[in-house]
């Protein structure tokens, strides 16, 4: 190789080598508050490896949660369901062995779990904040329920109506409720949304969880509030497994799905008050004022005026501000403008009431 090629592969090559290495270890935040003192960590709590019947390596699942902004995550290979055994021995703990290291290195928080796989009903569960996942591996769902249970971990049911034919609450799931073998459930998972996941969380006080479930390697493509990884959101006191999962344990969560905030009322309604800043009029004419409104969150809040047509939509963009005009009362020093924040679902098809407040003395 002659000395000018040299120099040609050291000017424009190497650097371009690096720049693609380092855009593709580029973490993107994600930007939902923190509310009523707690932090909101942003968790993927479902997914899979090789090591039961996905395509990765449990680190992948560290690095693409580093890049995606989370917080912490939890590998949940199949314990029933491994068609990569014949490559892959089975070893149910193996995978959070391998990923520990780097999710320390990377500062993702890391939690032992695994999948429970039965037949729909009962359908499929999660244990997670495990110690050893082998004495999960029986024969019955009860007796591998209770092996969870031993070992204090959180237990949720995931995708309830993944099989359409056998959607419903079964005698099952009322003796795993009763107990208390049962702490939450998946209210989204991947693309789907369960109204009556959502409706049961509300019912019987279970968490409301959601996850990707992922199998496939993420595609990696520019995050917007449609187009994002399923997650939870947990509003812990602190960064820690300990505070991490006290707030599961407690249903301080909130789902985010496509663009949709799913949770209770006090949750969703902290994060709209922390998200969307009303500033006061820039301009007045007569009984008109015109002002900005704010919205420092990655979801694009739907704003319906109350009992109004629910096609006509006021749009917060993510991330972004608009310009409000209203008509007030000059007599007063404040003006209430009530909507539904028709994307923030308090309940299967309803939405966050709210209020945008100005101030106008």
């Amino acid at each position: 190789m002659n000395t000018r090629l040299r120099v040609i592969l050291f000017v424009v090559i190497l650097p371009l080598l690096f720049a693609s290495l380092a855009i593709g270890d580029v973490r993107r935040e994600i930007n939902f508050p923190d509310i009523l003192g707690y932090k909101t960590l942003k968790c993927d709590l479902h997914m899979h490896t090789v090591f039961s019947d996905a395509l990765v390596w449990p680190t992948v699942r560290v690095d693409e949660a580093w890049r995606h902004g989370l917080d912490a995550i939890s590998i949940t290979d199949h314990i029933e369901y491994q068609p990569h055994k014949k490559d892959v021995p089975t070893n149910h703990n193996r995978p959070y062995e391998i990923a520990v290291s780097l999710a320390k290195q990377k500062n993702i928080l890391l939690i032992r779990g695994a999948e429970i796989t039965r037949d729909t009903p009962p359908g499929h569960f999660n244990a997670i904040f495990l110690d050893d996942i082998e004495p999960l591996d029986t024969k019955e769902l009860i007796d591998a329920m209770k092996a969870g249970k031993k070992q204090d971990a959180f237990l949720f049911w995931n995708h309830p109506g993944w099989k359409p034919k056998a959607r419903g609450w079964f005698d099952i799931h009322t003796t795993l409720y009763e107990n208390k073998l049962l702490h939450g459930i998946e209210v989204a998972n991947g693309d789907s949304y369960y109204p009556d996941g959502h409706t049961w969380c509300l019912e019987k006080n279970l968490t409301m969880m959601g996850n990707s479930d992922e199998h496939q390697p993420f595609i990696e493509s520019e995050s917007s509030p449609e187009n994002h990884r399923t997650m939870t959101l947990v509003f812990a006191k602190e960064r820690t497994l300990d505070a991490l999962k006290d707030a599961l344990v407690n249903g301080r969560t909130a789902v985010w799905y496509k663009n949709q905030l799913i949770g209770r009322t006090k949750y969703l309604d902290a994060i709209f008050k922390a998200s969307v800043k009303i500033a006061d009029p820039h301009h007045r004419q007569g009984n008109t004022v015109w002002f900005e409104v704010e919205n420092d969150s990655d979801i694009d809040i739907e704003l319906v005026k109350a009992g109004a047509n629910q096609k006509d939509i006021l749009l917060l963009p993510a991330n972004a501000s608009i310009v409000m005009k209203k008509d007030i009362d000059s007599k007063k020093q404040q003006a209430k403008f009530s909507y539904i924040a028709k994307n923030l679902l308090i309940e299967p098809d309803k939405g966050l009431p709210v209020e945008i407040t100005v101030s106008v003395k």
